[in-house]
């Protein structure tokens, strides 16, 4: 017999896939390059910066080779201006904060002309443009433009656990960046579960609830949430349907419904 799952994806494998995510190291030592499934990686020359996928920085990181530079998000003022803009901002009470922009994208609130999209090409020479999960977004930066606001990557929760368990030691005050993550977290559960309102409207064909802006683990977290309240709710507005239409039709044999009377006038007539 199977085991049964729960429905869509776990928070295990979220992580799982976060440690996908390219992060920057500062080598310790010399290493000889690698061949990975996601290409191949240049050997490392201390202490030249480069990029790696998070799962290869932290097990250099546990043996002691390298120093990952934590992203800008992940700074204590950083994350305390998102913590500002999810809870101070009228403008996002209700909603979250803007993710970062994509490629081709201005950043937000920011009108003037953006740069295109750079494509890049796979090995069989195929263009296409990166989307997340799969851009850059927490590798770290030597220029942030001035009035850029911070904002968090999709991987953000994941991402910021890990480097905390693994790389306490090279963030910035970590158990500053530790309590005002847990702090994000709680605020933006809350906005998953205040929108009883808006699932309601949806869950009965008056439109959508916006999730932009919503963290990979948040929304695994929140799926089982979510869809067993548009289900209820679902549940409850065919329930009322059943009982109109059985009312209507306990009017109709009592007479008290002229519907049909009114048709045949108008044939009549």
């Amino acid at each position: 017999m199977a085991f049964p799952l729960p429905r869509g994806i776990t928070p295990p494998e979220i992580s799982f896939l976060a440690e996908m995510e390219m992060v920057t190291i500062l080598p310790r030592q010399r290493l000889e390059g690698l061949e990975l499934l996601g290409g191949p990686v240049s050997p490392l020359l201390p202490p030249r910066r480069t990029s790696l996928p998070l799962w290869l920085a932290l097990l250099l990181k546990r043996q002691r080779r390298a120093n990952i530079l934590p992203p800008p998000w992940l700074h204590p003022e950083s994350l305390e201006l998102i913590l500002e803009i999810e809870t101070q901002n009228d403008e996002y009470q209700h909603a979250f904060s803007p993710p970062p922009p994509l490629p081709g994208q201005p950043a937000p609130g920011d009108h003037r002309r953006a740069p295109l999209a750079t494509p890049r090409y796979t090995p069989s020479g195929e263009k296409y443009y990166p989307a997340p999960p799969f851009l850059p977004q927490n590798t770290a930066r030597d220029h942030i433009p001035p009035g850029e606001p911070p904002a968090l990557p999709f991987h953000w929760l994941e991402v910021g656990t890990m480097l905390l368990e693994a790389a306490s030691d090279d963030l910035v005050d970590p158990d500053q960046t530790r309590r005002l993550l847990k702090e994000l977290r709680e605020v933006r559960m809350a906005k998953v579960r205040a929108g009883v309102d808006v699932l309601d409207a949806a869950a009965m064909g008056g439109g959508g609830v916006a999730l932009t802006g919503v963290g990979a683990m948040e929304l695994g977290e929140g799926r089982r949430f979510i869809a067993g309240v548009v289900d209820g709710l679902r549940r409850i507005g065919a329930s009322k349907e059943q009982a109109r239409r059985e009312e209507m039709a306990e009017e109709m044999a009592n007479g008290g419904y002229d519907g049909t009377q009114d048709d045949d006038d108008e044939m009549e007539f």
